[in-house]
């Protein structure tokens, strides 16, 4: 292979995860305020599948896709030759992402790797402890004390929410399909066999919670509403249905307030910031990084097709040699 060219994932179609292909493409070169990163490995999100098949309407064609990473800066006025890890709303979107051996990202949004991670486990902590801590902290404003309640606790944005939330010393109330124990939560409710509103009312001795951050929205958005106590914030980043209805009446009389956030339209400036936060917390261990499967990037529409189909249990991280 030349010294020019690297090989990348690719779609020139949307679709299932069928439309891409590993291809010879020539390596970027880093502009005003960007960084050339030798791509280590590269986690594969659900909203890079979303991406894939369609449902964002600011992807352009042909794209790389691919928003988290963590590898070595080869070229750049900074970080050069540092491991880095990062993430990035134009990744994979308007400008070529991290399913490649090489990706030009912006300087703003490379962090120090921590030394207690690996490459993989770096590259796995970008888009769902970017979001919790923007959704948590940044939006929720948690404080020591605290109730929250986390909708959707055992997916991996829940589970980095749980973490935050735990080192911000509040109490995490987790929610999800299931009654197994969920880590850092000290009860769970099954959304599927029990009342979440009744659930939250009984632990909480009536008061309800301080906050609700629900990854899940639709059918879950207005019981976790009305699960707030005088004067709560719900933050939501997600919903499968698009409309919900809840009591307006009820809302501004409880002084209940409703809080949006989407990680797609954070700063750069925002997230470089959000990443200095969870530096100290991934290197004291505090936080963790979530379970992984390593998968060769020669097996990268394998790992897209078992996330879509529902078959992958631990995240995929693609490893470049």
């Amino acid at each position: 292979m030349s010294a020019n060219v690297m090989k990348a994932l690719r779609f020139a179609e949307f679709g299932p995860p069928s439309v891409l292909r590993i291809e010879e493409v020539g390596i970027p070169q880093p502009g005003e305020g960007e960084a050339l990163v030798q791509v280590k490995a590269a986690a594969i999100n659900p909203s890079d599948i979303g991406n894939v098949s369609g449902h964002f309407k600011k992807t352009t064609l042909p794209r790389t896709p691919g928003r988290d990473f963590a590898g070595v800066v080869v070229k750049g006025k900074q970080h050069e030759g540092e491991e880095v890890w990062g993430s990035s709303p134009t990744l994979g979107i308007i400008r070529d992402g991290t399913h490649a051996e090489y990706v030009v990202a912006p300087v703003g949004t490379l962090s120090p790797k921590p030394k207690s991670l690996s490459m993989a486990e770096a590259a796995a902590i970008g888009v769902p402890y970017i979001t919790a801590w923007a959704s948590v902290v940044n939006a929720a404003q948690i404080r020591p004390g605290e109730t929250i309640l986390i909708v959707g606790a055992a997916g991996a944005v829940g589970q980095a929410a749980t973490q935050i939330a735990n080192w911000k010393q509040a109490r995490v109330i987790g929610a999800d399909i299931t009654s197994d124990p969920i880590p850092g939560t000290e009860s769970v409710v099954n959304t599927k066999t029990e009342d979440l509103r009744e659930k939250v009312m009984a632990l909480t001795a009536g008061k309800g919670v301080d906050a609700v951050f629900n990854t899940v929205g639709g059918p879950l958005f207005e019981p976790a509403l009305r699960s707030l106590k005088f004067g709560g914030r719900q933050v939501v980043i997600s919903s499968r249905d698009p409309q919900v209805s809840f009591n307006l009446v009820d809302f501004y009389h409880n002084f209940s307030r409703l809080l949006g956030v989407d990680s797609y339209g954070l700063t750069l400036q925002q997230i470089a910031e959000i990443e200095n936060e969870l530096n100290p917390g991934f290197e004291s261990g505090i936080l963790k990084p979530p379970i992984i499967e390593i998968v060769p990037f020669e097996k990268a529409v394998d790992a897209y097709t078992r996330i879509a189909a529902g078959q992958a249990k631990a995240k995929q991280v693609l490893s470049f040699n």
